[in-house]
């Protein structure tokens, strides 16, 4: 490790802004104070507090040293962060600031934890209506995908070729052909799923401009700040229907005030006849994921939403 150049200087937010590539020799040197804290199943996260007192939030790749992130991995973070972010200043959903994006280390802002409250949510749906409102220039992303630790084709995509045929195609077969090979899905499952997904055209909602999409908001990314707002957090950003965020707010337990949030984003921007029957439709995204990342134990999930759909 060299030895840190500033030598002297205040390790504080404008430094890392100006010369990011030096957090890992500061954290090296111990100029900066770490405190383990909760970070999901895929990363290690940690709170720095700096020598000004700034507070950032910090993940590595795995949960240890010599576990490196897949290519682009952290890079593809820091871009959806930043993207979700543009729409911000138009009355969006705040998201952390990207402050260090390196191969192997990402730091962000430290947002302050807080409740979910009635009023939070309420301005939760308002916001995310603005920031689905800032639209994408197709399907897809400029950027490499992932969707939890798993690689995701983000191939952009015009919208002539329509919202159903991409979805299917990139969305939804790579995941059940993966969970298939894994055998996390029995045969019978794989060809019940495949004939549900012959039949999305028919179940796609009405044709609409790109979103612009968390992509990965089940109710654990979004994070409730003191500040009495929703944040966005943990991002698989793209361009898709802004149904498919809204019905994955729904899962596993669903968001805290979840018809706040909905009838706030409702009154902002109405929801297209018949969204509430394509919940499953869109959950089923993530839900594939799940079983081909985690096994049998979601397939359950994954059929009760393709029964829901038939």
């Amino acid at each position: 490790m060299p030895t840190v150049a500033t030598e002297g200087t205040t390790v504080d937010l404008n430094e890392l802004r100006a010369r990011p590539e030096l957090l890992p020799t500061y954290l090296f040197h111990q100029r900066i104070r770490e405190t383990p804290v909760g970070g999901g199943s895929i990363c290690q996260a940690r709170r720095l507090t700096l020598e000004d007192g700034a507070s950032l939030f910090a993940k590595t790749y795995g949960d240890g040293d010599d576990s490196r992130a897949p290519k682009n991995f952290f890079a593809t973070e820091a871009a959806g962060l930043r993207w979700l972010g543009e729409a911000t200043a138009a009355g969006g959903v705040p998201v952390p600031e990207v402050i260090v994006a390196l191969p192997d280390l990402l730091a962000l802002s430290w947002v302050e934890p807080g409740e979910p409250s009635p009023a939070a949510a309420e301005r939760f749906g308002r916001e995310l209506a603005a920031t689905h409102r800032a639209g994408a220039e197709a399907f897809g992303a400029p950027w490499p995908g992932f969707i939890g630790s798993l690689p995701q084709d983000n191939t952009l995509t015009p919208v002539e070729q329509g919202w159903a045929e991409w979805f299917v195609s990139r969305r939804l077969e790579p995941y059940l052909d993966l969970a298939a090979r894994r055998q996390a899905l029995s045969p019978k499952d794989v060809a019940t799923v495949r004939s549900l997904l012959d039949r999305v055209p028919d179940l796609a909602p009405p044709p609409e401009p790109p979103a612009r999409l968390h992509g990965d908001l089940w109710p654990g990314n979004v994070l409730w700040a003191d500040d009495g707002r929703a944040w966005l957090v943990d991002p698989a950003a793209h361009g898709g229907h802004r149904e498919t965020d809204l019905a994955q707010l729904a899962l596993f337990g669903g968001a805290p005030y979840l018809d706040r949030i909905l009838a706030a984003y409702h009154e902002a921007w109405p929801l297209p006849d018949g969204w509430r029957e394509r919940v499953p439709l869109h959950q089923l995204h993530l839900l594939l994921v799940h079983v081909a990342l985690f096994g049998a134990s979601y397939r359950g999930s994954v059929m009760a939403a393709v029964a829901a759909l038939s």
